[in-house]
């Protein structure tokens, strides 16, 4: 298959890249490829809302940007947090005039609030917001007829020059991708996807923890691809752990998350015994960023020998807090907690990477011809720590401005043509899927028991040795048998697991989400780990 424009992901930074093409050049063919359906994505997930600077006669793009940059703690690439801010209230106007609807009051729209932001400017869909953007773009991209999302094909890896028998290093500077090799999970077959132009757009990796809010498919494939193409990855240690994702004894995959918005709304984080806590940690007490949170709701918990803490919301108003917050209200009761008259449990689980795959302020990455956007990407906005639902705004930001991009140079390339077809030859069928699934447990444990919210250096190490044996059986699996989306998985995990480990132990300090009881202080250097 051949196509103008190949963009992988289906969630808000891959559609808002294809419809924005799609816009202004109609002639040009954008194919978009989703692994599972296109209604499933990390973008479908996200409660809380999209940040931005809505109502200047109370906020300002300076508010937002201090709050980023405090948030980031001091690792922040200002160009970035500027752009994104200040570009940021005409892209939600975008996806308005697309037919999003937030929520309103008689006269205005609801902006919420949350922690690290000083002011209310949270737009937000009851608490499902992720959704109906998500329903958005995909009504918004079926009306043009240039633009085709094909469900069920799985990105195996990046085409460079490597498949033509050159030698690639991370070191080169002429590394170009000629489009992926895909897996059609519907005819079983290994395809040559081609392209002149390639947008990585795959969302995060929070499958590489036993905890996570992240779907079952958030599982760090773009990352993984693009570093075994040889390109550079930024800031990869510092992963996020939403401080309140709902304890259900039960268990369940993925951990289901109590929205921030939910203590910006007026939640109080407390013990078992009804005691508050955050005032030990943080002035802001509930309404911290989310790295002081998480590590206070993790040490309460340690020295209490408990496995949750509790956030209470008996006080608020119920019909308030049902309109606000109706999902969380019903999935609270669906396992027997009452939020208006019983407190909820509640523990942090892996929820955004805020490191990735290193682009600049136009989405390239250092590999020529290849884009990023989205939760794939480091573009510098969050720094050590990502403020509460900048996320999205980021996607929307980076998805217009590589567009525009795009559109500018799509014309200078060309189709490569002489791309060898997969090679496949010597590979049988696997013959135990538990070889698989094993692995994948022990590649959860070793990341959430040594490579979590509070690190060591004897913990890295254990997770260093642990994963490099994890690779080579994997790795031997992988060149023995046909390839399946659950062993790319694994295998792009592992990946993943790999560069969280060994850029944390790269930053030998505490800062923003990377701590580490070894190096408990700051630097006065501020720099990006770059692999």
């Amino acid at each position: 298959m051949q196509t103008d424009i190949l963009i992988i992901g289906a969630g808000i930074g891959g559609l808002t890249t294809a419809i924005k093409i799609a816009e202004q050049q109609p002639e040009l063919t954008i194919t978009v490829l989703t692994k599972t359906n296109d209604s499933e994505s990390n973008t479908a997930y996200a409660q809380g809302g999209v940040a931005a600077v809505w109502d200047l006669k109370v906020d300002a793009y300076q508010k937002h940007i201090d709050d980023t940059l405090d948030a980031g703690d001091g690792l922040c690439k200002l160009e970035a947090v500027q752009i994104v801010v200040k570009e940021g209230p005409d892209r939600v106007q975008d996806i308005i005039d697309w037919g999003a609807r937030f929520d309103k009051t008689e006269e205005a729209y609801d902006l919420g609030r949350e922690g690290g932001h000083s002011e209310n400017r949270i737009l937000h869909y009851k608490d499902l917001t992720g959704r109906e953007i998500q329903r958005t773009i995909l009504e918004k991209a079926a009306q043009f007829s240039n633009l085709e999302i094909l469900e069920h094909y799985f990105a195996i890896d990046f085409i460079t020059q490597h498949h033509l028998g050159y030698t690639v290093t991370r070191l080169m500077d002429n590394i170009e991708c000629y489009g992926a090799y895909v897996l059609n999970k519907q005819t079983n077959e290994i395809e040559r996807l081609l392209a002149k132009i390639t947008v990585v757009a795959t969302g995060g990796a929070g499958q590489v923890y036993r905890n996570t809010t992240n779907p079952v498919i958030a599982s760090g494939d773009g990352i993984a691809m693009a570093y075994r193409a040889k390109g550079h990855m930024e800031n990869m240690e510092f992963v996020q752990f939403h401080p309140t994702a709902l304890y259900n004894p039960a268990g369940e995959n993925p951990d289901f998350l109590v929205s921030e918005a939910v203590r910006g709304f007026g939640g109080i984080l407390k013990t078992r015994e009804g005691e508050e806590f955050m005032h030990k940690y943080d002035e802001r007490k509930s309404l911290a960023p989310r790295d002081i949170v998480a590590r206070a709701i993790d040490n309460e918990m340690k020295q209490r020998g408990e496995e949750c803490m509790f956030l209470d919301c008996r006080h608020l108003d119920k019909d308030a807090f049902y309109k606000h917050f109706p999902t969380i209200y019903d999935k609270c009761k669906s396992i027997g907690i009452d939020p208006m008259n019983q407190m909820i449990p509640i523990v942090p689980a892996c929820h955004y990477m805020c490191g990735g795959i290193k682009v600049d302020q136009w989405g390239h990455s250092s590999i020529h011809r290849l884009y990023a956007c989205g939760e794939a990407t480091c573009t510098g906005l969050h720094g050590a720590n990502r403020l509460a639902s900048n996320s999205l705004l980021e996607a929307l930001v980076f998805g217009h401005r590589i567009a525009n991009d795009i559109v500018k140079k799509v014309r200078q390339h060309s189709i490569r043509e002489d791309i060898p077809e997969w090679n496949a030859s010597g590979t049988t069928d696997p013959k135990e899927m538990v070889l698989i699934t094993q692995s994948l447990k022990e590649l959860k444990e070793i990341m959430s028991s040594y490579v979590g919210i509070v690190r060591s250096s004897v913990r890295l190490k254990r997770a260093t040795d642990r994963l490099s044996l994890l690779y080579r059986e994997t790795e031997d699996l992988y060149h023995k048998t046909t390839l399946s989306p659950q062993l790319c998985e694994l295998r792009n995990l592992i990946t993943i697991g790999y560069l969280i480990t060994r850029s944390a132990s790269i930053r030998r300090e505490s800062r923003g989400l990377h701590y580490t009881t070894d190096f408990p202080d700051k630097l006065d250097i501020l720099q990006p780990s770059i692999l």
